[in-house]
């Protein structure tokens, strides 16, 4: 099992009680939205303005606003792709799931899954 359910679903409702929630994207998410994008440029940082469960797969899955009310493509992307600032009250909870996923994730893909 890749996520703690008990861990995942309070992260989820206590970032949807903070939402929006300002994130940064790295630079190789940031330079795929560009290439599947037609909105132009993608700014370095983003409001995180709605969160999803994708389930053991997918994990938590963040709705992104990259700029403003003209921004006609919807953007979802895994927070394991997405910094968070260090001073915001949920930044402990929200390391800890991106590190724990994606340590899960590296073992499977060592064990041929």
């Amino acid at each position: 099992m890749i996520d703690d359910p008990d861990k995942t679903e309070r992260l989820i409702t206590d970032m949807k009680a903070a939402l929006p929630l300002e994130a940064r994207l790295f630079p190789g998410v940031r330079a795929l939205l560009r290439q599947r994008s037609s909105e132009g440029t993608i700014p370095d940082r983003c409001q995180v303005i709605s969160i999803f469960y994708m389930g053991e797969e997918g994990g938590i899955v963040c709705g992104l606003d990259i700029g403003g009310p003209d921004t006609k493509t919807p953007f979802l992307v895994s927070i394991t792709h997405l910094a968070f600032d260090r001073r915001s009250p949920l930044f402990r909870s929200l390391d800890a799931y991106q590190r724990h996923r994606i340590k899960k994730l590296k073992q499977q893909a060592g064990r041929g899954y």
